[in-house]
């Protein structure tokens, strides 16, 4: 399965030393940022509940990834430093975070607004990184400014659309901030943890969360169209084991700055697969406010590959 390693990680730089960025890690973000781009309009054809949609897209990722896990990382599992496994868990209930936020925010505005603004993880990867005393370019700052530009050109012309699109802008960029500290919990984790073990803690403990939330809040889990679970599945595999498997993959190597900079790319293409599939073109206002948000995400990558 291309989703899973199965050799032991070697020790990857620390955290913000310049990188080689490996063209095999770069091919497989590239597969991974492809299937990342049918998540939102595949969540926004489906009829199912947002939370719904998330809880069985990680629960199906488990029962796909738990038996080849248990059968060849066994030991690995149950050897697990304590330190570890806390900072996977701590990274699951980010993951579910992300998702409680991110899948109902594109019931509530377009898929090109909220996908561009949860784009904007890497902003949240840099003052998080910054918390953490590590030192960022210039250029980093200049690209975190423009893409800030653009968020705030973006919910203005959201806010004159309806408040209701202002609240799904709103969780979408709570939903980036979540994702950022789920990247940098996980490069963390792989420093020392096989990518197919920490990836079985983090979507089982992601999934716990997101049925809890499902239960708590009355959610229907059930009886919908053959055709809304063959949707929910299509997002586990192309989303969940191709996306987010393959992120957790490369961010050893190529670091959280780079991997979730390259999300940027998912805004554009989940744009046109909402345009052409969905029929959903944005206002005409919001191009150049995503524009902005593109171009100072691009200044951020071409900085940290300095």
């Amino acid at each position: 399965m291309t989703a899973v390693s199965t050799t032991a990680p070697a020790a990857p730089p620390a955290l913000g030393e310049r990188r080689h960025l490996p063209r095999t890690d770069l091919l497989l973000l590239a597969v991974s940022i492809a299937g990342i781009s049918l998540s939102a309009p595949l969540i926004s054809a489906t009829a199912a509940p947002a939370l719904a949609i998330a809880f069985w897209r990680n629960g199906m990722s488990v029962a796909v990834l738990g038996p080849y896990a248990l059968w060849r990382h066994r030991a690995e599992l149950r050897g697990i430093p304590r330190r570890a496994l806390l900072l996977a868990v701590a990274a699951g209930v980010l993951l579910a975070l992300h998702f409680a936020l991110w899948m109902p925010s594109l019931r509530m505005t377009s898929v090109a607004s909220a996908t561009a603004l949860v784009t904007t993880t890497p902003l949240w990867t840099i003052l998080l990184m910054r918390l953490f005393g590590v030192r960022a370019p210039r250029l980093v700052w200049l690209g975190t400014g423009l893409a800030f530009a653009g968020v705030l050109v973006l919910t203005g012309v959201d806010l004159a659309v309806s408040t209701r699109a202002l609240l799904g802008d709103g969780l979408a960029l709570a939903a980036g901030a979540a994702a950022a500290g789920y990247m940098l919990l996980g490069a963390e984790v792989r420093r020392t943890v096989s990518t197919t073990a920490y990836t079985l803690v983090c979507y089982a403990t992601c999934a716990l969360v997101l049925l809890a939330l499902c239960l708590l809040t009355g959610v229907r889990m059930g009886g919908w169209s053959a055709g809304a679970w063959w949707q929910i599945f299509l997002l586990m595999v192309a989303a969940q084991l191709l996306g987010h498997s393959l992120s957790n993959r490369v961010v050893r190597t190529l670091g959280p700055s780079i991997t979730s900079t390259a999300i940027l790319l998912e805004t554009p293409g989940a744009a046109l697969i909402a345009a052409v599939w969905l029929g959903q073109w944005p206002p005409a206002a919001a191009y150049p406010a995503v524009g902005l948000i593109l171009l100072g995400l691009v200044l951020v990558a071409r900085a940290e590959r300095r």
